[in-house]
């Protein structure tokens, strides 16, 4: 549909096109001149804390300079941070400098509008048309002006403790956070321990290399090991720029975005908040908290993989929970945005509410095994007319009957091919992986 725009912005390896800074120029004239025609426009640029934000932020806000745009700086900032400032400072638009949970090698940038949404896809389009225009600079008495906003940090982590009931408490649990190294290590903190909390965090000393190396919402296996040794109550992670979420128990087992989505679902609707009973997810939503959902009577609506989409769905199904497995979990009344930090401080609240454990309140949904394999590619394969694979698929659908699924699909933000195998019985999903993933080798 676009050449440049994937499901979560634009994204891809640095110093390999279109990320550079040549093309970042561009890009920020591009966005800038497609803004400036409703008149005056400002945006705010935040980043992550990869090596290459410092590059791609001076090349993006020279391009908007150039097309008479205002910047306000931000630093180091979570992508859900960058959603709600541009609505507190009443700017044009929102950008983040980041590759989400990819490592530093990897960069992109993502696009809020004036109401903290992601760009639309006539948005997406207008910016598409300009770039394949030439670049022409706006004349001298009309070059936008830059500079840095004093105190967003203080007042995100306000805006966060507000979603947080503050007729409770967390005093006396004791949680681990994972910064990944990345955009939330100087908030964290001070969001948790300001509502009570006694907090240790590790993964918080980036140095522009280190963003999600072994650490953080996709990998998860130091956290565990911390919140065992320090017995502690619980453990949160986030990825690289923070709109991800997976907690660990106190057992130091892993509860993923959709038993947190549960969590969340079960507690609201029990409350009588949940608007219009349902819940939007994902064809990778996982098979156990569709069925919890079922025996709740609460709705389940499933959309294409990518938090545009949900969020897409859950604006039109007039929803107010929606996420995926990965961890995006977006809080609709609560901010416009997937936001970790806002999403923990859910899943807090209702653990205080009922003076349950973590692990308590996984246990009323029963989690399905999934197997995820990424194949690598070198070149665009159409899934549609793989014969091969289509046999195979079937063969694999038939051993798992009604227990079991098959979902293979080709990554918005990646060169990779995605199979997901999820079964009751593990050793099913494990085999049906494996013959699959074979097609491919």
């Amino acid at each position: 549909m676009y050449n440049y725009f994937g499901t979560d912005g634009i994204r891809g390896k640095v110093g390999i096109e279109p990320i550079t800074a040549d093309f970042f120029l561009k890009l920020g004239w591009s966005v800038g001149s497609v803004l400036a025609k409703q008149g005056k426009a400002s945006v705010i640029i935040g980043k992550d804390t990869r090596i290459s934000g410092y590059l791609f932020e001076s090349a993006l806000e020279a391009g908007f300079l150039s097309a008479g745009v205002d910047v306000g700086l931000l630093g180091p900032m979570p992508t859900p941070a960058v959603a709600y400032l541009t609505q507190t400072y009443n700017a044009s638009a929102g950008v983040v400098i980041s590759a989400s949970h990819n490592h530093f090698q990897d960069n992109g940038v993502k696009f809020f509008s004036a109401k903290g949404l992601k760009f639309s896809n006539q948005d997406q389009s207008a910016i598409e048309n300009k770039l394949t225009k030439p670049m022409i600079n706006v004349s001298a008495d009309k070059i936008g002006k830059a500079y840095r906003h004093e105190q967003p940090l203080g007042r995100y982590i306000e805006f966060c403790k507000s979603t947080f009931d503050r007729t409770q408490s967390l005093l006396g649990l004791n949680i681990i956070i994972d910064c990944a190294n990345g955009a939330t290590y100087h908030i964290a903190r001070s969001v948790f321990s300001e509502l009570g909390a006694n907090i240790h965090i590790i993964n918080n000393t980036p140095d522009g290399f280190n963003i999600n190396e072994h650490c953080g919402a996709t990998n998860t296996k130091h956290l565990q090991q911390v919140v065992l040794e320090l017995k502690a109550d619980l453990g949160i992670a986030f990825d690289g720029d923070g709109d991800r979420l997976i907690m660990v128990d106190e057992n130091g087992e892993l509860v993923d975005g959709d038993e947190l989505i549960f969590i969340i679902a079960k507690a609201w609707q029990s409350q009588g908040r949940l608007v219009n009973n349902t819940v939007v997810g994902t064809k990778m939503s996982n098979l156990g908290m569709r069925y919890a959902l079922r025996d709740l009577n609460i709705q389940f609506i499933e959309v294409n993989v990518g938090d545009r989409f949900v969020m897409e769905q859950m604006q039109k199904s007039g929803s107010i929970l929606g996420g995926e497995g990965s961890g995006h979990i977006i809080c609709l009344n609560k901010t416009t945005s997937g936001d970790g930090m806002i999403s923990a401080l859910q899943v807090l609240e209702v653990l205080v509410k009922s003076q349950s454990s973590l692990a308590q309140l996984k246990q009323s949904m029963n989690k399905y095994t999934q197997i995820l394999i990424n194949i690598k590619i070198q070149t665009q394969i159409n899934l549609e007319d793989h014969i091969k694979l289509q046999q195979v698929q079937l063969e694999v659908e038939k051993m798992l009957g009604s227990e079991g699924r098959v979902v293979i699909r080709a990554s918005g933000t990646e060169s990779l091919i995605r199979i997901m195998v999820e079964a009751k019985n593990k050793i099913f999903a494990k085999k049906g992986a494996k013959k699959l993933s074979n097609v491919f080798k």
